[in-house]
């Protein structure tokens, strides 16, 4: 199955509502297990870029996992960082997670390079996938984690459908709705790997992940 694009921003706020209060748990909460994995030794502690934050939540996750570090979350969605904002006062974490609204790659950041780079379900938002590997390029600092998980296309729209049966279907209609066209947007493994090798990115590894994940990790060079 070709795959389908979909909007890159998630702007409607009925829309971002929905996302936002979604049950992501499991799938959030695999994130910084994952990340946890890949980087058994990292020191946790540092600056750490979010690319395509959405309403905050894995940055609020990331914070609670890993206590000493500042996290900033980049959005072009105004709708998700405006419910964003309040989640993050009710959460009492404004004093170590920012939220910031720009559109990649041209957004202005406060720091010039951060000590991880993370990202969760931007990638297949893309009609451009290089704009998330030159951000991360861009900002990674030397030896620092980079961390992405995101959506893997299925074979078919049948297969992608029996996915938001399984996983959303006590969801919204319009997140359910979101969730069918964001599988059929997203990149499989070997997609992925023909954008690193474009992007002249070797040290990142991509893998499957269960059966509708994919993620993409390693150290900068």
């Amino acid at each position: 199955m070709d795959r389908i694009p979909e909007p890159e921003l998630m702007n409607d706020p009925a829309q971002a509502l929905a996302y936002a209060r979604a049950d992501f748990s499991e799938p959030h909460n695999r994130f910084i297990e994952q990340f946890r994995n890949c980087f058994p030794d990292w020191a946790g502690q540092g600056h750490v870029l979010d690319l395509g934050c959405g309403p905050g939540d894995i940055c609020q996750r990331f914070a609670r996992a890993f206590p000493q570090t500042h996290i900033l979350g980049i959005d072009g969605a105004a709708a998700m960082l405006n419910i964003g904002h309040n989640d993050l006062q009710l959460a009492q974490l404004t004093d170590r997670v920012q939220l910031i609204e720009g559109y990649l790659p041209g957004a202005a950041l406060p720091r010039t390079q951060y000590d991880a780079v993370i990202s969760n379900s931007l990638l297949h938002h893309l009609n451009e996938p290089q704009v998330l590997w030159k951000s991360i390029l861009r900002y990674a600092a030397p030896g620092a984690p980079v961390f992405v998980m995101d959506l893997r296309r299925p074979d078919t729209e049948q297969a992608a459908a029996a996915l938001v049966e399984l996983y959303a279907e006590d969801e919204p209609d319009i997140l359910r709705h979101d969730c069918h066209c964001s599988l059929l947007a997203a990149y499989r493994v070997e997609e992925i790997q023909t954008q690193l090798h474009a992007a002249g990115i070797d040290w990142l590894t991509v893998s499957a992940l269960g059966d509708r994940h994919v993620i993409v990790h390693g150290l900068t060079a």
